[in-house]
Parts: C-alpha cells; sequence; structure tokens
C-alpha cells in the first residue's frame, strides 16, 4: 500500500557529495516523522538523521555539519544532501519512514525503503 523508493547512492571520492532521495508513494494520509538510516557491514544499523513532520532535525554525531535532512510534503519526498564524504561514511543507506494510510489514519506504520548502496573510495 506504501512503497519507499531510495535513489541516488553511488560511489564517490573522499571529499565528494552526493544526494540521495526517498520517495513514498500509495495511499498516503499523512506522513510523520522521516528519517535515514545507514549499516555498514559488521556493524549495527545507526540512525543518521531524522525529520519529524514538526520540530527540530536531528543528526548523528558523526555527520553533523557535512549531511543535511530535508524534505518536501508536497512529493512525499525525503532527502539526504551528503557532503564532505569520508571511507567511513560507506554503507547502506536505508529511508525511513512514519506513514499512515487514507485507511489507517490513526495508525502510523514504520515502513523501510529498498537501501541503496553508498560508498566512498579513491
Amino acid at each position: 500500500q506504501v512503497q519507499l523508493v531510495e535513489s541516488g547512492g553511488g560511489l564517490v571520492q573522499p571529499g565528494g557529495s552526493l544526494r540521495l532521495s526517498c520517495a513514498a508513494s500509495g495511499s498516503i494520509f499523512s506522513i510523520n516523522a522521516m528519517g535515514w538510516y545507514r549499516q555498514a557491514p559488521g556493524k549495527q544499523r545507526e540512525l543518521v538523521a531524522l525529520i519529524p513532520s514538526g520540530g527540530s532535525t536531528n543528526y548523528a554525531d558523526s555527520v553533523k555539519g557535512r549531511f543535511t535532512i530535508s524534505r518536501d510534503n508536497a512529493k512525499n519526498t525525503v532527502y539526504l544532501q551528503m557532503n564532505s564524504l569520508k571511507p567511513e561514511d560507506t554503507a547502506v543507506y536505508y529511508c525511513n519512514a512514519a506513514v499512515a494510510t487514507l485507511s489507517a489514519t490513526y495508525y502510523h506504520y514504520n515502513y523501510w525503503g529498498q537501501g541503496t548502496q553508498v560508498t566512498v573510495s579513491s
């Protein structure tokens, strides 16, 4: 009923930039928080950035000053602008969104995107 489609991942050199996009589609009534997580092999999945429907954005300390999360509510899309990328940013990045559908407007289900690989390497 709801699908999150991610794009923008790829290979980039250290110091470079990437912009990830995640578009939610389907029978959407409302979207509360949206965020980006990442997981590297052998490591725990971690929250990278979070943007609630209302309130301040939140970032992991490791990406503060380099990454910017934003959203376009009219397009049901969340973005992650990643600048000054480092090799340690290499991971699979997952989009997450709490979405209420038209058939259950009271319930925000926690949806995940399929993940997109970001590789930072020379």
